[in-house]
């Protein structure tokens, strides 16, 4: 039986930099970090589920946006209260936006999304649920 989603994992060049994107910056809460034979390894708790960073040394090179018609995970969508407000701080911290918000396509499911890249490139959906989610 399925209990729920767990986490997803992520390599990231720079540890420290990525914990503060994501605790600092977006609430998420640092759980675990410690030392693995070859770099470190953070679990960060978002509320739902969480992210495994694994930052194995000096090198990594920044992620690449998936092709169109290629397979993989394009986004991690992140929902909060007012997104506004928290790409309103991203933006002075130097986080770089892709998109600010905006009325989301798919109503059902979300009011305004927006998109940013985490220190790594990885691209960030800020979203706000619709009523009743």
């Amino acid at each position: 039986m399925l209990l729920g989603f767990e986490h997803i994992g992520m390599t990231s060049g720079d540890l420290d930099r990525a914990i503060a994107f994501y605790c600092d910056l977006l609430g998420f809460k640092l759980v675990l970090r410690k030392p693995q034979t070859q770099g470190e390894l953070a679990f960060l708790d978002a509320g739902g589920g969480m992210l495994e960073i694994f930052a194995p040394g000096p090198g990594i090179q920044p992620a690449r946006d998936v092709p169109q018609g290629e397979a993989g995970a394009r986004h991690l969508t992140f929902a909060f209260t007012d997104i506004g407000t928290v790409i309103e701080q991203l933006a002075t911290a130097g986080v770089d936006i892709i998109e600010r918000p905006r009325r989301a396509h798919n109503q059902e499911m979300f009011k305004r999304v927006a998109f940013v890249r985490d220190p790594d490139g990885i691209i960030i959906e800020l979203a706000e649920r619709a009523e009743g989610r």
